[in-house]
């Protein structure tokens, strides 16, 4: 399939799974093959916290018609995040020395072990892989990831890690699209076939926001819709979703439709994915913006 695609960046939160499906719909499977019903792309969120076994991935393909398509975020020590010992499989947290910090999480980590990540992160997908149901590995870099070669020169690295899969790169400190930066920011993913994520976050002065810049860097767009909230944008909070708890009205997706349709002009497909994951909020968005967009949904 080609063109726009559009989905939401989990199907598992928990407030999403109250508000949202039926009280019949209860499984696990039963949850997934009824979100297929309205979608056709998916990110998998819980890869960030703990890399999927591949039976996890086996199940996910197994539940989901053909030409479905799995973006799988890519697990925290893969994009510079500090993970605890806990959070590894047990082949890496056994075979390896580390240092934790205060907080326990592992300072530091050897090549090798980082390394090992990449490597145990790919073989669990082979079941998507090998059904054709493998999208992005979205590679969401954290706001001390600033623009700076050493940076730049850890990108290309991912990238020979992940081949042959396709990596898309959301960058989380705006160092990276200042005007002085953004064309050399581009011209790094263009070269590595990397997609350029776009998003839709808080219009706010603050260096963890990012402006909405709608960029082609491979022939696959990429965007994501995390939320205006800005109040909870750097906020302690419960969870994620309370971070993303916001609800876009019509004019606010209206302002995406043209560079959707742009980027979509310059990809063999674009997928529109809504990280507003609270309640109902991502399906309900992703459903009006499918209409403004003139998407259908799956089988129709």
């Amino acid at each position: 399939m080609s063109g726009i695609r559009v989905g939401t960046c989990s199907w598992t939160d928990p407030t999403m799974v109250r508000a949202w499906y039926p009280p019949a719909v209860r499984s696990a499977a039963d949850r997934l093959r009824y979100y297929a019903g309205f979608f056709d792309t998916v990110e998998v969120n819980s890869s960030y916290y703990g890399i999927p076994t591949p039976e996890n991935a086996r199940l996910w393909a197994e539940r989901t018609p053909p030409g479905f398509v799995f973006h799988v975020k890519a697990f925290g020590m893969m994009t510079r995040h500090g993970v605890k010992p806990d959070q590894l499989p047990p082949p890496l947290r056994e075979g390896h020395a580390f240092e934790l910090d205060r907080g326990g999480r592992i300072l530091h980590p050897d090549p090798a072990l980082r390394a090992g990540s990449f490597e145990l992160f790919s073989e669990a997908l082979e079941p998507l892989r090998a059904d054709g149901k493998l999208g992005m590995i979205l590679m969401q870099f954290p706001p001390y990831f600033v623009a700076n070669e050493a940076n730049r020169e850890y990108i290309a690295w991912a990238r020979d890690r992940l081949t042959p899969d396709r990596m898309a790169v959301e960058f989380r400190h705006n160092s990276w699209v200042q005007p002085e930066m953004l064309e050399d920011t581009l011209d790094l993913l263009t070269g590595l076939g990397a997609s350029y994520v776009c998003v839709d976050e808080p219009r706010m002065q603050t260096a963890n926001a990012l402006p909405p810049i709608s960029a082609a860097t491979s022939d696959i767009g990429y965007v994501r819709f995390s939320g205006r909230n800005a109040d909870t944008w750097n906020a302690r909070v419960p969870s994620a979703a309370e971070r993303f708890r916001y609800l876009y009205d019509e004019p606010e997706l209206k302002e995406w439709v043209e560079p959707i349709r742009a980027l979509s002009g310059q990809t063999d497909t674009t997928y529109v994915m809504f990280n507003n994951c609270f309640a109902d909020y991502a399906p309900r968005n992703a459903r009006q913006m499918m209409s403004l967009l003139d998407v259908a949904p799956p089988d129709s």
